[in-house]
């Protein structure tokens, strides 16, 4: 048995397959389910995924060998992100002001309580620079993580749990506050909880999503830029 499942987990198809079937499981899930943020397939395939690995022993290492195909993915993953930009140009460039100032406001609040969080809990520089990527979608975060020599995995872990985290109370929140306008709810979850908020707005409304999406990718350009400065500004 054992040396059975050792043998099978060193297949150099076995990551890619559990991979894309964890995911499978994950997509149907959701769908059962209703959609909700907290169960994003995202999420969902992570927890697998990582579950087996840690019952069958398979190093990560050897796993992210396996997986080198979709890796390489997330380069043409990242130059589609430009579509949603494509797509709704025209209605961006009517409310450029607006778009302009929620940028802005939204990327100044973002930092700043990223960073002053970090520095309230006491986190070491390295966790800090981890931290900054949170509200980029994780095609780019993950190459601004690298950029800042910071944790790759950590960045990861913290950019789904801010997904999560805005997929899940954001539309409420907006709800709350009297926010109606499916422009501005999707913008706003697309600027703090990316991928996995685009996702969850999607559901209620294909205007909120492309919105959500075009967030996603405005606020990506302007952190590759931004976030190299403001680490090197808060580590010293």
């Amino acid at each position: 048995g054992g040396a059975g499942v050792s043998s099978l987990v060193q297949l150099p198809v076995f990551g890619l397959v559990l991979t894309l079937g964890a995911y499978l499981v994950a997509y149907w899930l959701h769908q059962r389910t209703g959609r909700p943020g907290v169960l994003s397939p995202v999420v969902v395939t992570t927890a697998i995924v990582a579950t087996v690995l840690l019952l069958t022993g398979l190093p990560y290492e050897v796993y992210l060998e396996q997986v080198s195909l979709l890796t390489m993915l997330l380069g043409p993953a990242t130059v589609a992100l430009a579509l949603p930009l494509l797509r709704n140009g025209r209605a961006l460039a009517a409310s450029a002001p607006a778009v302009t100032a929620a940028l802005v406001v939204g990327g100044v609040l973002s930092i700043s309580l990223t960073v002053a969080a970090m520095k309230l809990l006491g986190a070491e520089d390295d966790v800090l620079r981890a931290a900054l990527p949170r509200s980029v979608t994780s095609p780019v975060g993950l190459s601004i993580a690298e950029a800042l020599q910071a944790s790759v995995p950590l960045a990861v872990v913290l950019t789904m749990v801010s997904g999560v985290l805005g997929a899940a109370f954001g539309p409420a929140l907006l709800t709350l506050a009297r926010v109606e306008d499916d422009r501005a709810r999707g913008f706003a979850v697309g600027l703090t909880s990316h991928g996995i908020g685009t996702s969850r707005v999607l559901a209620d409304s294909t205007v909120a999503g492309g919105w959500s999406s075009a967030a996603m990718v405005l606020n990506a350009l302007v952190m590759t830029i931004v976030l190299p400065i403001v680490a090197t500004l808060a580590t010293g």
